[in-house]
This record gives C-alpha cells, structure tokens and sequence, in this order.
C-alpha cells in the first residue's frame, strides 16, 4: 500500500515542478536578446571641433620704400610711386642702330638698381602715338623687362643702352619721335648682385599716352 501511494505522488511531484523550470527558461530566453542590444549599443562620443587657425598676418610695408611711396617692396607687391615720380629718366639719342634705337638711362634714385621694366613709344610729326606691331599684334608700346641695363646703375650714374627688346623692326613705319619710361625698378642688395627692393609708378605708362608723358613737378 504504501509503494503505491509513493508511485502516485511522483507523476503530481513532476507536474509541479515542470511549468515552473519551463517558466524560468522562458523568461531567460525573453530577457537574453534585451540584454544583446542593450550590450550592442554603442555610446556616442562627441567629436570635438577643432580650432581654426589663426588667419596670417598681412605684410607690413617696408620701411625701405624711396620718399613719396608706399607698399611690401617685393617683386608681387611693390613700393608704389604716383604722379610723374620717376626713379629713372630715359630719353631717346636720337640714333637708331643695327641693335636698335640708343637710349640714355640716368638713375635719379638714392640706390643702386638692377632690375627694370620699361615701356618704349613711338609717334609720328604730329605727335600722333602709333601702334607697335610685335608677335603679329598691334600693342600701344613695345616693352621690356629683366636686368636690362647690363649690370647696376649708380646713383646719379649716366649710361647708354640698347634695350634687347626695341629692335629695329620694332620701330613703325613714320616714326618721327620715341620716348620711354622705366615704369618699374629693383634695387640692389649691399653685395650689388641681386634685387631685394621694388618700386613701380604705374601712372607713368598708360595705353593712350601723350607725347611727352607726365611732367616732372618743379622742385
């Protein structure tokens, strides 16, 4: 009697206890894939933004610029003359060679200069300016520029001078005068050998220019 009392109540024992084990796996299996993306999601950092730089600072004008002009001094920037100031005067000799017309450079500068820039005209009796034809185009003026002096010029110095790029081609036909002017200037370093400084006068070359350009002001 009392083995059979012992087999019935292990069938009730089992029926008890199943749906609790099964409950407990269910709710593991449910919780598991919370956790999976609770674990998975990644936590945001913030970019930091970076700092801009500070904006260089703008080139200060040299000190170095001659009397009446202003600017950096460099080649892209130079000192900047106005009116009929002039570092050189250049006038025309009157002769015209196999090289070319002959020009007289004086420099009226305090310094040494190497490097120029000139614009050379021409026109007829009238005083008409004519076109110069170079390249297979008609241009107000014919010009130059580089270390076209042969060397520096001193202060005060006086030279005489073929510019490589005023040929004789280049003067046109009825010419009757030619004047030039050196728009653009480089002065020397202390050893004479390089330019370290420029000045340029823009005023003195435009297009339509009257024969006899801007008048030097009386001092």
């Amino acid at each position: 009697m009392a083995l059979t009392l012992r087999s019935s109540l292990v069938p009730l024992t089992l029926a008890l206890v199943l749906p609790f084990a099964f409950g407990c796996e269910e709710e593991k299996k449910e919780a598991t894939p919370e956790k999976a993306a609770a674990s998975a999601a990644p936590v945001a950092t913030p970019t930091p933004t970076p700092t801009p730089a500070p904006p260089p600072e703008p080139p200060k004008p040299s000190a170095d610029c001659p009397e009446g002009s202003t600017g950096v001094g460099n080649f892209e920037a130079p000192c900047k003359g106005s009116g009929s100031q002039r570092m050189m005067e250049v006038k025309y000799t009157g002769k015209t060679e196999a090289q070319g017309p002959k020009f007289q450079v004086i420099n009226k500068s305090k310094s040494s200069i190497l490097y120029g820039s000139v614009a050379v005209y021409f026109y007829d009796k009238k005083g008409k300016q004519l076109e110069v034809t170079s390249g297979g185009k008609a241009r107000p003026m014919q010009l130059c520029s580089g270390n076209i002096f042969a060397g520096a010029v001193k202060p005060d110095e006086k030279i005489f001078v073929f510019f490589s790029c005023v040929k004789k081609d280049h003067v046109p036909e009825g010419t009757a005068a030619i004047e030039a002017e050196i728009k653009m200037v480089g002065f020397t370093d202390d050893e004479g050998k390089k330019s370290n400084l420029y000045w340029s006068n823009m005023d003195l070359v435009p297009d339509e220019r009257p024969k006899g350009g801007l008048k030097a002001k009386k001092k």
